[in-house]
């Protein structure tokens, strides 16, 4: 990042939010990075900044081993808001008291304001926000005062009397807070006096000049799956370090219909960059025979990739760096990217799923960024919309979309039917709403009649999202008619399949893929 931009720090305390804490600050055109959660004041010192932002966190500030920031914090001159965990931390260090609540607050809630103050100034005396705690404050810090109460809970904000220290019990970040952008703007902008100057062109530029440097004269593999965040890698690497990228294009035999020859097309016209094409179904179907655990598929998956990879970077010669479209909701999944106490729901496949002896150094300049950011960065690239308005696909492909064992045959059956469901619901004029949508292979059977006699085959169930960032979703109520065509076809066209489920469970508490 150029000096030239104010920021803010996040500390993050492990909340699968976090990121989307930095991305809302970044929507409000300034610029922001996460920090471990106990980074020192005193290494900020060159390059200080302009607020300071404590994440929430999946551990409770009762515990003994907690997670705790560099108490020198408050004794900085340094405006600070504190989320969930960053609010009862604040909360503890500077003087009142955190217990555990009789009942927990988790989803939707509404909180009374009954203090407008600086971050409530013009908002309803009433609030939804999306609460996610079991703990509460239960006495102020000296000098405090309580902003806002739920149910639930006594202290749902809290500031100082200065103005200058704020915390939220609830998520402002989350889009379930319709005025969370609206709280952390007060915050940003009139606490900490942002000028709001950052915008996706600086990423651009400050991407570019940080690449070149690292890179120096080596070469790069870059892991191109055609979608639009390797896709984007791939733009922007040719930027950096031109004909010095190879982009390697892995078939695995698990990929959706059409997929290989579109990408075949597609990128020598419109990227012009070394494009190699493997066709590499056979190995990674042997991999993977008999295996049926989510996690063990994912870990196999990924570790095949990187043979796959180092075949292909013995015949360039030297290879120093392998380049992925990681970006942060497959992070924030698998491990803290920035040293936070994170939870792992599940390991990408490109990131806990890469085997510890890698062979190549990784090259991830979207790992701290959202879908619909990278989006406007593929754009700014000049990449075509029919690249940069894919649905997400995963890395490990329909291995994750076929519930138990990966066979040919299971992989030929759900992309027949992935295809019916892609095709129809492109033909909804409803379509722009939908984030992401296909077919899932589930390990069970069940009995039909088709022309007056009995069947017994896989069923299959549909997954259509609606989403902003793929941090939080929530299913797409589907016309009727959608599904009908849906399920007749899949049941006419789809030897195999008799019967089709809908999907409609939010993320929390599902994740979008089921694997």
């Amino acid at each position: 990042m150029s000096a030239a931009h104010e920021w803010i720090a996040v500390f993050d305390f492990g909340s699968q939010y976090t990121q989307l804490i930095a991305r809302r600050v970044r929507e409000l055109h300034v610029y922001c990075e996460i920090l471990r959660h106990d980074t020192l004041i005193e290494s900020l010192r060159a390059r200080p900044p302009i607020g300071v932002i404590l994440s929430g966190g999946p551990a409770s500030v009762l515990a003994p081993d907690a997670p705790h920031g560099d108490p020198a914090l408050w004794r900085a001159d340094l405006p600070v808001l504190g989320i969930c965990y960053g609010m009862q931390l604040m909360a503890r260090d500077l003087g009142g008291r955190v217990e555990r609540g009789d009942r927990r607050e988790y989803g939707l809630a509404r909180i009374a304001v009954v203090d407008p103050d600086t971050l409530f100034e013009g908002m309803d005396r009433e609030l939804d926000v999306w609460m996610s705690h079991g703990d509460r404050v239960t006495e102020l810090p000296p000098g405090f005062r309580a902003l806002a109460r739920s149910e639930n809970c006594p202290v749902a904000a809290m500031a100082d009397a200065q103005g200058r220290r704020f915390g939220l019990q609830f998520h402002p970040e989350v889009v379930h807070t319709p005025r969370g952008l609206d709280l952390l703007r007060r915050f940003v902008r009139d606490v900490c006096g942002a000028r709001g100057d950052w915008r996706m062109a600086d990423f651009i530029e400050d991407s570019v000049r940080s690449l070149r440097e690292r890179i120096g004269d080596d070469h790069v593999l870059c892991a191109l799956s055609g979608g639009v965040d390797s896709s984007v890698t791939a733009a922007l690497l040719h930027r950096a370090i031109g004909r010095r990228l190879h982009c390697v294009y892995v078939d695995t035999g698990l990929m959706r219909d059409g997929e290989t020859e579109q990408i075949e097309a597609e990128f020598g016209r419109h990227l012009g960059v070394d494009l190699r094409i493997e066709r590499a179904g056979a190995r990674f179907f042997s991999a993977l025979k008999g295996v049926e655990d989510p996690e063990r598929k994912r870990k196999i998956i990924g570790a095949t990739f990187i043979e796959v990879f180092r075949d292909v970077a013995r015949s360039l010669g030297p290879v120093r760096f392998l380049a992925q479209g990681t970006l942060y909701p497959d992070v924030v999944e698998s491990v803290s990217p920035f040293g936070g106490p994170t939870a792992t729901i599940k390991s990408h496949h490109n990131v806990g799923g890469l085997p510890a002896e890698l062979g190549f150094e990784l090259v991830e300049p979207l790992r701290a960024l959202f879908k619909d950011e990278v989006r406007e960065l593929g754009r700014l690239l000049g990449l075509p919309d029919a690249l940069v308005d894919r649905w997400p696909f995963p890395g490990p492909g329909l291995a994750v979309r076929i519930i138990g064992e990966v066979t040919p045959e299971r992989a030929d059956l759900l992309r027949r039917a992935d295809a019916i469901v892609e095709r129809e619901i492109r033909r909804w004029p409803g379509a722009r709403e939908v984030w992401q949508a296909f077919a899932v292979l589930l390990p069970v059977r069940s009995v039909g009649v088709m022309g007056d006699e009995r069947t017994y085959e896989n069923v299959a169930a549909v997954r259509a999202v609606q989403s902003l960032d793929g941090m939080t979703a929530d299913w797409v109520r589907l016309p009727a008619e959608v599904l009908d065509r849906i399920a007749r076809r899949i049941v006419n066209e789809v030897r195999g399949i008799n019967r089709v489920v809908y999907d409609i469970t939010s993320k929390p508490p599902g994740t979008i893929e089921w694997e």
